[in-house]
């Protein structure tokens, strides 16, 4: 049987094509994604402006990530942004987005502000796809829709924007703050632990009282409590924490290497 690297890059479209399920997809897709060569490059070009959706996402998905390292990145992001202003369907728009988040180190406020329309999108995929478009970048508009989509009713949703906006960002300003501290008793743990951490790595003090009380409850999951103590550095929580290591010894509800990690960080730092 032969290996994929040895299908030439015919081969490869050719059973992406034809495929009528999701087997081998993204290995197809990944493979000619290393391949940097024009006619992979021209090929999906060419496929994005198929009248076909499957034909049209499968050329996205090769130019969300095409080169290592990555090449075309300014006609990508063209590509990608001219298709977004004509296109309906609900599955090449979330694939568009996606793809728009594998290259957004440089996206323009004009840009940001063109995809923002989709925070109210009926498709979760699209909000989610959405989300994942902005991770990472530090301008207003950007921050403003995940902001909005902190509060969004799929919970999915708000547990990316929630990480989005407590950790894959720097900024810190009051209304991130509040979007974060809003979301510190969502009914998903997810997206309530991002939010913790996000607060707790802004040294939010009014996030301390509700570390005490998760600390007490501390269970086999537990981890991503400690990583936020660790991120607000309270001494407080020295006492605290060795006080848990003596109650833990009995009740073994967590890895008590987590919590004695936690205490050592706690003390070495300032």
């Amino acid at each position: 049987m032969n290996k994929l690297t040895e299908f030439s890059n015919e081969k490869i479209f050719s059973r992406l094509l034809k495929n009528k399920t999701s087997e081998n997809y993204w290995k197809y897709i990944s493979e000619l994604r290393k391949r940097k060569t024009e006619d992979v490059f021209d090929k999906a070009v060419e496929l994005t402006k198929s009248e076909v959706s499957k034909e049209k996402i499968i050329g996205i998905n090769i130019l969300a990530q095409f080169g290592y390292p990555r090449l075309h990145l300014k006609e990508i992001l063209s590509t990608l942004f001219k298709l977004l202003k004509t296109e309906t369907d609900k599955n090449v728009i979330s694939s568009l987005l996606y793809a728009i988040g594998h290259n957004n180190e440089k996206l323009t406020e004009k840009q940001i502000e063109s995809i923002a329309p989709y925070k109210n999108h009926k498709s979760v995929n699209v909000r989610h796809s959405l989300v994942s478009s902005l991770l990472a970048i530090e301008k207003t508009e950007a921050v403003n829709i995940l902001i909005k989509l902190s509060k969004d009713k799929d919970s999915d949703v708000r547990d990316w924007a929630t990480f989005g906006l407590g950790t894959q960002i720097e900024l810190d300003n009051e209304l991130i703050r509040e979007a974060l501290w809003n979301r510190t008793n969502d009914k998903d743990e997810g997206t309530r632990d991002e939010a913790i951490f996000g607060l707790a790595k802004r040294k939010d003090k009014r996030i301390k009282e509700i570390l005490k009380r998760e600390l007490e409850n501390i269970d086999e999951f537990g981890s991503f409590i400690l990583e936020s103590i660790e991120e607000l550095n309270d001494k407080d929580f020295i006492n605290l924490i060795e006080k848990q290591i003596i109650k833990n010894k009995e009740l073994k509800k967590v890895n008590e290497e987590w919590l004695e990690n936690t205490l050592e960080k706690l003390k070495e730092t300032k």
